[in-house]
């Protein structure tokens, strides 16, 4: 009876949603923060939640979180509702906010090694130091390390856990564009191990790169929920081709091209094809935001 009940908890984690989200309303004052807003982000899923300043993104995060109540609505995080998470349900996520704190004084190691110690099972400090690239740094203190290699250490302060869900809030912002790509390996091998993400970023070529769906919120609503790849209809939506002499809109693009080909009688001259790219279709819909 006791592996029964084993494999069907097993069987409910593997199947059920990481974060399931219905009717969720959170207003301050006469202002409506967050607006009857539905949200599923399936385990092992790197979901990226993208909007403009004050669209809700982060009450929203932070109510997952269990750091924030809400008015309304029916939240779910790892099966558990967040407002009565206990520590047994803290074991089981991670949290990298824009600035975990400054430890001047410690080394790499030891920061990991203290915050690891807060956790029953967690990962071995070394490894988690290689993981995220700071092996090199171990015995640094922390006041030498850039910019990037801090924003290393504040993950790995988010996965010394071994968290089944990771919450990311704007993790590369400030990062030089060297820096924020090698940071992407990282959340790339965090995620091909299995770890659940919700990752929020205002640079939708990081969205691009990194999310298996993206929501766009705007006034606390959620607008659309689809792949980088789809949203908006852009997959669909009119292309433009241009060469060296001149560019045209157009629904059939192979048809142009073939056209161009017939009359070039072979190789176009600086032909290129191209759709809306995720940042143009964001920006229509999220408006004059």
């Amino acid at each position: 009876m006791k592996l029964l009940t084993a494999c069907l908890r097993i069987l409910a984690q593997v199947t059920e949603s990481a974060i399931s989200v219905t009717g969720l309303r959170k207003s301050y004052g006469g202002m409506k923060a967050v607006d009857r807003l539905d949200l599923t982000v399936q385990r092992g899923e790197v979901f990226a939640l993208l909007g403009p300043n004050g669209a809700g993104k982060t009450t929203t995060v932070e109510i997952l979180e269990g750091f924030r109540k809400r008015d309304e609505g029916k939240v779910q995080v790892l099966g558990v509702d967040p407002e009565r998470g206990d520590a047994e349900w803290r074991q089981r996520i991670g949290i990298v906010l824009q600035g975990t704190g400054e430890f001047d004084e410690l080394t790499v190691a030891e920061v990991v090694t203290h915050f690891a110690r807060f956790y029953r099972n967690a990962a071995d400090p070394t490894e988690v130091v290689e993981r995220v690239g700071l092996t090199e740094k171990a015995g640094s203190r922390t006041h030498t390390l850039s910019g990037g290699q801090k924003r290393r250490l504040d993950v790995a302060l988010g996965i010394v856990n071994k968290p089944e869900l990771l919450f990311l809030d704007e993790p590369t912002t400030g990062f030089d564009p060297a820096a924020r790509r090698e940071f992407w390996e990282v959340i790339r091998q965090l995620a091909s191990a299995g770890t659940t993400i919700l990752l929020t970023t205002h640079y939708l070529e990081e969205a691009e790169e990194l999310a298996d769906r993206v929501g766009v919120i705007n006034h606390g609503k959620l607008l659309e929920v689809s792949t980088p790849a789809l949203l908006g209809g852009r997959n669909t939506a009119t292309a433009t081709v241009s060469w060296r002499d001149g560019s045209e809109e157009t629904d059939r693009p192979t048809e142009v091209v073939q056209r161009l080909a017939a009359e070039f009688h072979g190789e176009v001259p600086d032909l290129t094809v191209t759709r809306p790219t995720l940042e143009d279709v964001y920006l229509k819909m999220i408006g004059d935001a």
